[in-house]
């Protein structure tokens, strides 16, 4: 087993997350898992909140961001698509991903990578904070969204659509039963084709705007 340093660390406190979430993510849960007694892991992270601060960071590390020979809107998805997949492996982070008074180096360069890739385009720092925003908004949604479904897509989605219609009165909600059998039940319904409607939307009116 490697020596333990704060990047170990902060490895762990990731996995620990992804497997039992935030709330009960503790620093004696940490230390089981790292095989330490709780002290030794604030020789190598001041504390907690450290921690957290670099888990975020982390998780910041791992979306993918335009580059420079790409256009704007090209950038822009690819960093939404990004976000939404990476969100989905650590659910326990979108709340976070905002919140840190002490953002890390990973954070820093997306916001600034970000801010180039819009800059360069042409959008104002105003548009440019309009835009940030609101993508933010839709994607850190989005992916609440998503984790909190309990089905998707595929055979889950439908043996809940059954579930559900099972216990309705169609004439007391027509709206909702002539939906969920038309779109829900009508072969490949994938809550993910929402995102993709949504974002395209969302990149239309900003390059209306722009």
């Amino acid at each position: 087993m490697p020596p333990l340093s704060a990047d170990r660390v902060i490895e762990a406190a990731v996995e620990v997350a992804d497997d039992i979430g935030i709330d009960a993510f503790t620093i004696r849960r940490l230390a089981t898992a790292l095989d330490v007694k709780p002290m030794t892991i604030y020789h190598h992270v001041a504390n907690k909140e450290a921690i957290i601060d670099g888990m975020v960071d982390a998780v910041f590390a791992e979306i993918e961001l335009p580059t420079t020979d790409e256009d704007w809107r090209t950038g822009m998805r690819l960093r939404a698509v990004s976000a939404r997949e990476v969100l989905a492996r650590h659910p326990w982070a979108t709340p976070l991903l905002d919140s840190r008074a002490n953002p890390g180096p990973a954070t820093l360069r997306h916001h600034n990578t970000v801010l180039g890739c819009l800059s360069g385009a042409g959008f104002s720092f105003e548009m440019a904070g309009h835009t940030m925003a609101l993508l933010d908004a839709f994607v850190y949604g989005f992916a609440l969204q998503e984790a909190a479904l309990p089905a998707t897509s595929g055979d889950h989605m439908d043996e809940l659509a059954d579930d559900v219609m099972s216990q309705l009165d169609p004439e007391a909600y027509p709206h909702f039963v002539a939906f969920v059998e038309k779109r829900v039940l009508a072969g490949d319904y994938d809550f993910a084709d929402e995102f993709t409607f949504g974002l395209d939307l969302i990149l239309d009116a900003l390059e209306q705007r722009l």
